[in-house]
């Protein structure tokens, strides 16, 4: 990206922004950190690494020169920058500007029309001799003819239209009425339009300076003199007063004039001291002839005095300016003789005057004259040195203005003064040859050669001198301009490239100022020049340089349109060269764009330049279109797509693996893919699916958008992407152990990035992938369960069924399925934390160790499962129903197992008071509950209205095996614990009226009471019975988990305790109890009845006909008692008390 030179930093800062963004994105939220500030906090330190922790002050300058090129340069930067661009060292260029003058506006326009007027000559000598470059048809000849004269005379309107420069206040250019035919070919036609004299009016401006008056001496020095000056003609301007004794001033006056002779009158003043005087006294004048060339500093001029005036040698000090207007290009005395004007010898005063860029005037002027008294147009003339005219009285050196029927005939008497008009008119007139003084001529080319220059002998001693005289004096008409137009363009394209701009290819804007005039100037043909911009942005692009395809395509248009004969302003003449070129450049640029398609990932990176992919594509399409005009089937295009992006899946795969090995050789240089392990070969495969699903999620990010006509054919790249990825797959998959299960995680890297794709999901690669996995998810599966099996029947067996008190610490211990090799995402608990699969789990702290382990498993294994997210729907149905009969098994199994455990255990424990609950029956009930929970999330199938009401039924039987369970084992601790209070009952019955041990009891206790305090017999057996059921009750509530199964074995707990009491007590409804059997019983059952309130067995259940049964024989036996012994029951009664003792 850096070295093509098609990225700006702008766009590597975007595409930073753009992947940083998407990391932090999908991170969590943090408490007191936004994501903003962390993109931020990125993008700061970006720019400082990509500013070098430069000094900030620094920036602005650095960012100003590499965007100079993209100003609008003035013309000395852009003399520079073309200096640097072909190689010139700067004296070599001040001795060309200086030579060709090139700040001499005049002679610029003057050597242009030199250069139109040789180009005109060329193209008749052409169309005379019949020297044609070989076009497609013969009939183009005279197009090509016609289209050179056309150019010629676009450019010589466009010079004509600039304005010559603004003039004085009052010069108004005059525009030639011209027609826009080819009148500029007939130079010198009877037929045009001549200037009259009003055309050529000029307008000056003078600046008179009075500066003081010398030898003044017929005025005391105490008078007031002034000066008074005027432009004859024009209004007149007066001087301060001032002291005779210093007549000084310094004063300016400003005057316009429209005469090239202007009369100057300056006079001399004294103010009048006469009572009748009108007018002040004159004491001098003087008058001056000014003109341009005339000096302008300040001199003495002898003041014209009047008669009988004693100030003979009055002299007067003042500078006289007259500007001279941009379009008089020159002004002096000439004699001269014609044969149309100027028709007598004689010295006159000439000026050189520009009316427009194609229209010149030579007039001579009188004093005081503000038009030409004649004037002769310089169009058509050649000007030229001359030896002297012996005939001609006056001048001492001549030239001449020769034209076809007329010669005008100058002679001025200074050498110099001759240099200067012969390069005035040179200029005005056009004309391709250059003239030179004998005496020059045979010093600059001893040989006798026709030296055709354009410069001064200075400049051409100089020039020998640095070896530069050739391209001085060289004829632009003559050098063949498409080959130096060529040099130019490729010389200035490499500078363009290399500059810190990322330009993609497109010139500056002075360089296509430069390259535009370049070709309008010298004629270089359009299709020439953008058939060699084409060559050179192609060797470009194939040299690694970042072209944009836009501006190729504007090329190829043009050029397209040019050979087709469709251009926008009519057909032109096409050249078989041209036409030759043009294919040659067509076949070069086809190739070019599908090699650019066939490596767009690396052609256009990240999707840079933006839209560079679309425009490639567009400009593909138009180059396979047979011509212009006539549109390429879509289907074509598609084909030659195809083809390119079947290539790029190869480029871009072999690409891929060469940097995995390049990483896999940094990492570990000793082995290779063929000596690596099967694991090594398959961390291998799994790192390059990663950079694959990478590669495929790129190029849908940033090159779908340009393949979005053929979305179908980006999914076929795809496939044959991953077809060359699959056999490095199945090669290190093969390697793999029998059952080993690592492999998993390179299913579920490849299914997740593929099932999301409405292309890829389910297609060749994806099938392909499903095929090879199937055997190992099946046969992953059946291990599995055989496995969790076998750990039921073990675990259960050697069950301890102590609570697992906590499962982050115990869990681990399990012993997990003896498979070979676990798959690497198959959860693993960590020793300190859990899951978040296992909160359902976390309520759950009193299981087994095997229930636990099972419900772990049961659930590691079908998480699994999901997480393979299988994309087949009907294979996927079929996974998820195994796993949940199969937990349903396993539950089934774990349930049977667990109720004939606690019944053996329940067996074990004795029936007396001293009975506590164990532990391990309450973990047996939890493992129940536990079950209970589990199958609603372990064995509930989702599926259609058919299968639910099929599965529901299969469920259903799962869960009433449960509930009958808890049932039973229900019932069984119902029954032990019932079996403890008719041990309790059974001891009240040695109390029975009427038993031998009834009477034993009663005499012993009345006899030892008379000398001791006996305790109360009885009272002991109710409080330890009261102490059972309390203690039992405590742990069950604390051990088991399932508020609602405790509620149950509360309810039938007390039925079933106040239905044996019931039975005991009807069974004795003929005797009358015992004191202490009812002490007893009204303790137990009160005791029982208010217990069992608090533990939440609800009212209907206590109040039962069976509680009142009991109850009212107590209260009745209670008041038996009270009128046959009041004292016996001391203090025990049935009636509700808050004092009775807890």
């Amino acid at each position: 990206m850096v070295h093509s030179g098609g990225c700006s930093a702008n766009d590597f800062r975007d595409v930073f922004k753009k992947n940083i963004e998407k990391r932090v994105r999908s991170l969590p939220e943090i408490d007191g950190l936004s994501k903003e500030t962390v993109l931020s906090s990125w993008l700061a330190k970006y720019d400082a690494i990509y500013r070098g922790e430069e000094d900030f002050c620094k920036q602005p300058n650095r960012m100003a020169l590499s965007a100079v090129s993209e100003l609008i340069l003035s013309k000395e930067q852009l003399y520079e920058m073309f200096q640097q661009i072909l190689g010139i060292k700067k004296l070599e260029h001040q001795l060309i500007y200086n030579a060709c003058q090139l700040d001499n506006g005049d002679e610029q326009a003057a050597q242009i029309r030199r250069e139109l007027d040789g180009r005109l000559q060329l193209a008749e000598q052409m169309a005379r001799e019949r020297k044609f470059p070989k076009f497609v048809t013969r009939e183009m000849e005279n197009m090509y003819i016609e289209e050179l004269r056309s150019s010629v005379n676009l450019l010589m309107a466009n010079l004509e239209s600039l304005p010559v420069s603004k003039g004085g206040p009052e010069f108004k250019l005059q525009k030639l009425k011209r027609s826009q035919n080819s009148a500029f070919l007939d130079i010198g036609d009877e037929n045009e339009v001549q200037l009259s004299k009003s055309d050529v009016v000029l307008s000056f401006t003078l600046e008179i300076v009075i500066m003081e008056v010398q030898g003044l001496k017929s005025v005391a020095p105490n008078r007031i003199v002034y000066c008074t000056m005027e432009v004859e003609g024009g209004e007149k301007l007066q001087t301060d007063q001032a002291e005779a004794s210093r007549p000084q001033w310094g004063t300016q006056g400003d005057f316009t004039t429209t005469h090239p002779r202007p009369v100057v009158k300056v006079k001399l003043f004294t103010e009048s001291t006469g009572v009748l005087a009108l007018e002040d006294k004159e004491l001098g004048r003087v008058v001056l002839y000014p003109t341009s060339n005339s000096p302008k500093s300040p001199d003495l001029h002898k003041m014209i005095v009047p008669k009988n005036s004693q100030d003979s040698d009055l002299k007067i000090k003042l500078a006289v300016r007259m500007d001279k207007p941009p379009h008089m290009k020159h002004c002096g005395y000439l004699y001269a003789l014609g044969q149309k004007v100027w028709k007598r010898w004689k010295k006159r005063y000439f000026v050189l005057v520009q009316v427009s860029q194609y229209t010149f005037a030579m007039c001579s002027y009188r004093e005081k004259k503000s038009e030409p008294q004649e004037l002769m147009q310089l169009e058509g003339y050649t000007v030229d040195y001359t030896a002297p005219h012996t005939g001609l009285q006056g001048g001492r050196v001549f030239f001449n203005a020769v034209k076809e029927g007329d010669t005008v005939i100058f002679a001025s008497d200074d050498e110099q003064d001759r240099i200067l008009w012969v390069q005035a008119m040179y200029r005005a007139t056009g004309q391709s040859y250059k003239p030179v003084p004998a005496s020059q001529a045979q010093k600059m080319n001893p040989k006798g050669g026709n030296v055709n220059t354009g410069i001064s002998p200075l400049y051409t001693d100089r020039g020998q001198k640095h070896g530069m005289d050739e391209f001085i004096s060289a004829n632009p008409c003559k050098f063949d301009h498409a080959s130096l137009f060529r040099l130019l363009q490729r010389q200035t394209l490499d500078h363009r490239l290399n500059d810190s701009y990322s330009c993609l290819g497109w010139f500056s804007p002075g360089q296509v100022f430069v390259l535009d005039e370049y070709c309008a100037r010298y004629g270089v043909r359009g299709c020439h020049r953008h058939l060699c911009y084409l060559n050179e942005l192609i060797e470009h692009s194939e040299n690694g340089s970042v072209i944009d395809p836009t501006l190729l395509h504007y090329s190829f248009a043009f050029c397209a349109s040019h050979v087709h004969g469709n251009r926008p302003d009519g057909i032109g003449t096409v050249s078989v060269e041209e036409k030759e070129r043009f294919e040659e450049i067509k076949d070069r640029l086809s190739s070019l764009l599908e090699n650019q398609i066939s490596h767009f990932r690396y052609c256009f990176p990240f999707g840079r330049p933006e839209g560079a992919l679309k425009a490639t594509l567009s400009l593909l399409e138009r180059v396979l279109m047979k011509d212009i005009a006539t549109p390429i089937p879509a289907e074509e295009v598609k084909k030659v797509v195809r083809k390119c992006l079947e290539k790029a899946a190869l480029i871009n795969y072999t690409r891929l693996t060469e940097y995995a090995k390049i990483e896999a050789t940094a990492e570990k240089d000793s082995e290779t893919m063929n000596q690596a392990t099967p694991a090594r070969k398959l961390e291998e495969v799994l790192h390059l699916a990663e950079l694959c699903i990478e590669v495929l999620q790129q190029n849908e990010e940033h090159h779908s958008e340009a393949f979005a006509w053929w979305p179908e054919l980006l999914a076929e790249h795809a496939e044959k992407f991953l077809s060359l990825y699959s056999v490095d797959m199945d090669s290190a998959l093969e390697a793999q152990l029998q059952d080993s299960w690592d492999s998993f995680p390179l299913f579920q890297l490849l299914n997740n990035a593929l099932r999301n794709d409405t292309f890829l999901c389910n297609g060749k690669f994806h099938k392909h992938l499903q095929e090879i996995f199937v055997p190992m998810v099946i046969r992953y599966i059946d291990l599995m369960e055989s496995s969790i099996a076998q750990s039921i029947h073990r675990g259960l067996e050697q069950e301890s069924w102590q609570p697992v008190k906590s499962i982050t610490n115990s869990l681990p211990n399990v012993a997990l399925p003896k498979v070979p090799s676990l798959p690497l995402n198959l959860p693993q608990i960590p020793s300190f934390t859990t899951p978040t699969w296992m909160t359902s789990l976390y309520d759950s702290t009193n299981g087994s160790a095997t229930s636990e382990d099972l419900f772990w498993k049961l659930d590691a294994l079908q998480m699994f499962v999901f997480d393979l997210h299988w994309p087949e729907p009907e294979f996927a149905h079929h996974l998820e129903q195994r796993l949940k009969l199969m937990a349903t098994d396993m539950i089934e199994a774990c349930v049977k197992r667990t109720r004939i455990a606690f019944e053996l255990k329940l067996q074990k424990t004795n029936k007396s008071t001293d009975l506590r609950i164990p532990s391990s029956l309450c973990t047996m009930f939890n493992v129940l509950v536990d079950a209970k929970k589990q199958t609603a999330k372990l064995c509930i199938l989702d599926g259609g209205q058919e299968f639910a009401s099929q599965w529901q039924q299969y469920h259903s039987k799962i869960d009433d095996l449960i509930e009958e369970t808890v049932k039973e084992i229900i019932s069984l601790l119902v029954s032990k614990v019932v079996s403890v209070l008719e041990g309790v009952l059974s001891k009240l019955s040695r109390y029975d009226e009427g038993t031998f041990f009834s009477s034993l009891v009663s005499f012993t206790v009345k006899a030892a009471a008379k000398y001791v305090d006996v305790p109360k017999p009885g009272m002991d057996l109710a409080d330890t019975y009261i102490m059972f059921v309390r203690q039992n009750q405590d742990i069950l509530r604390e051990k088991v988990n399932e508020e609602m199964y405790i509620e149950k074995l509360f309810d039938q707990w007390y039925s079933s305790s106040m239905k044996v009491i019931c039975m005991w007590l009807a069974d004795r409804l003929d005797l009358q109890l015992h004191i202490y059997q009812l002490k007893t019983l009204i303790k137990i059952v009160k005791k029982t009845y208010r217990d069992f309130r608090l533990q939440g067995v609800l009212e209907g259940t206590l109040n039962s006909k069976t509680y009142d049964t009991v109850h009212s024989r107590l209260t009745v036996e209670e008041a038996t008692v009270s009128v046959t012994d009041a004292g016996g029951l001391q203090g025990i009664t049935m009636k509700d008390s808050d004092e009775e003792e807890g």
